[in-house]
């Protein structure tokens, strides 16, 4: 009884247990990896866009439905290799530090996209176009295995834990700018000069671009320092490598433990009960996100027949709204928590998912406008929570590899294939409802995750201590967290004296 009990003490904190944060570093954390994906889905958004074009620039077919699922394999085969990314990155982002990954990430990105603009057509060198196609398109799917996993992680690690779901959100907000940005600037083009003149070289312009963006991001990431979390992780391995040093026969087992394999081994083994939840709500996102960002431009377009500008400047209107709407959301998951947006977020795709298709499939300008804002107030409250709340599923020294992994199994096989598998089965069953009941199994499933998931908001990172912003919080911590251990010792003390009196506290204990 008494062994049960001292186990269960609470150690109070010590004010150097406390990390207050350096705001500038902060500041340019959050900068540095928002515009990393920002760089990503600019790419997205343009490959989303210009779909029906590049089927008719890189794959011979008469039929037109023939060329944009061909064009959506090939944006498939992308998340396909995203977990081999995610095996190699993640890991080595927990090994060596997150900086020096991120900026490795974000060069083949810049790169890959870069050389998608300079290839030449199928009209030009046969087979070999789509061939070199797929091999920028795994060139981008590997180097994103490793982006947006350590992205989160990045942020995370640099936020104090009453704000971490606000800063988070501004990652996801470089997502939908760059989506934004790159949608924007294929609309802009398609009006100018036609989609005769974006078969010939305008498609090739969006790509371009992403040469320099990618050398703002790389300078932006060079000057950012290793997180705090990880900078103490780092130090607390050095001082057991010691301690293991000092004893002999236990180095081998150390250095397994520190060993690439030796963290894959602890992620599939102890964490995951964590993977899986982490794969749910990943997929309730991208499913829902892939559908509304890579697909409806074209469902809209090549299926229900609508005009191609409209199309694209109403999911571009809700891409805006989800930017304007997203810092909002991460700001109010500090306030109310991440559990209860997943579960309002998912509850709402399972019930509206087919009134915003059916809205959308009216026609005209106005009910496709209300159901594709339907489906983007869905969207945002899983954009403005999950930055925030998947890296807290994990510990430090692990969270870079499982997030990453889990991550990226979850968004190749069923973020990524959406809109592939949703332009087979329309194609297939010839039910333009697909698209709904495609997002509501995403949200049941979501759902269940959710259900799964305890609440973060506003606790340490597993693994690391509080996270403040000043010298004032951090004292306050450190008191409330005597008052704390001060509270359990009184509770110690009561049973050892009084074993029944505390009977009643045992379940609460065991919570906690």
């Amino acid at each position: 009884m008494l062994r049960t009990l001292l186990r269960r003490r609470k150690e109070s904190l010590a004010i150097e247990d406390v990390t207050v944060v350096d705001k500038p570093g902060m500041r340019r954390a959050v900068a540095a990896t928002a515009i990393g994906n920002t760089m990503e889905w600019f790419d997205f958004g343009v490959y989303a866009y210009v779909a029906v074009t590049l089927g008719r620039v890189f794959f011979p077919a008469d039929d037109p439905a023939t060329q944009v699922v061909a064009t959506f394999a090939t944006f498939a085969v992308a998340f396909l290799v995203r977990p081999l990314g995610g095996l190699v990155f993640g890991p080595l982002g927990d090994r060596i530090g997150r900086r020096r990954v991120l900026s490795t990430t974000m060069i083949m990105m810049a790169a890959g996209t870069f050389a998608v603009g300079l290839l030449p057509g199928y009209s030009e060198i046969g087979f070999a176009a789509p061939l070199l196609l797929l091999a920028c398109r795994v060139v981008q799917g590997f180097s994103t295995g490793g982006e947006y996993a350590g992205a989160t992680t990045y942020i995370a690690e640099f936020a104090p834990d009453q704000r971490r779901g606000f800063l988070g959100s501004w990652l996801d907000f470089g997502t939908f700018i760059g989506y934004s940005l790159g949608s924007g600037l294929v609309t802009v083009l398609t009006a100018a000069i036609g989609e005769t003149g974006m078969v010939e070289w305008g498609w090739r312009v969006p790509f371009l671009v992403a040469g320099p963006l990618g050398l703002i991001g790389l300078y932006m990431r060079l000057r950012l320092e290793e997180t705090p979390a990880f900078q103490q992780e780092a130090e607390r391995a050095a001082e057991a490598a010691e301690a293991a040093e000092a004893h002999g026969d236990t180095v081998p087992v150390e250095e397994a433990r520190q060993s690439g394999r030796g963290r894959l081994k602890e992620i599939f083994t102890r964490h995951w009960e964590a993977m899986l939840i982490c794969m749910g709500l990943v997929l309730l996102y991208n499913v829902t996100n892939y559908m509304v960002t890579s697909y409806l431009p074209t469902y809209m377009t090549s299926t229900l027949g609508q005009d191609a500008t409209t199309a694209q400047v109403l999911v571009l209107g809700t891409m805006l709204f989800v930017v304007l709407a997203i810092t909002v959301v991460g700001r109010g998951s500090d306030r109310w928590g991440r559990r209860p947006l997943f579960l309002f977020g998912s509850l709402g795709l399972v019930a509206l998912a087919i009134p915003a298709v059916l809205l959308i499939r009216a026609g005209g300008v106005l009910m496709p406008a209300i159901g594709c804002l339907l489906l983007g107030a869905m969207l945002v409250t899983f954009a403005g929570t999950s930055a925030a709340t998947l890296p807290a599923l994990f510990p430090t020294r692990l969270r870079y590899g499982a997030l990453s992994i889990s991550y990226n199994l979850s968004v190749s096989l069923f973020g990524g294939t959406t809109p592939l598998l949703a332009s087979w089965l329309v194609a297939t069953t010839h039910n333009t409802l697909v698209p709904a009941f495609y997002l509501m199994a995403a949200g049941v499933i979501g759902l269940i995750a959710t259900l799964f998931l305890h609440e973060t908001a506003g606790k340490p990172l597993r693994g690391s201590g509080p996270m403040v912003e000043t010298e004032e919080e951090a004292r306050t911590t450190v008191a409330e967290s005597r008052t704390e251990a001060g509270r359990h010792a009184r509770d110690v003390w009561i049973r050892l004296r009084h074993p029944w009196a505390g009977a009643g506290h045992r379940e609460e204990e065991d919570e906690e």
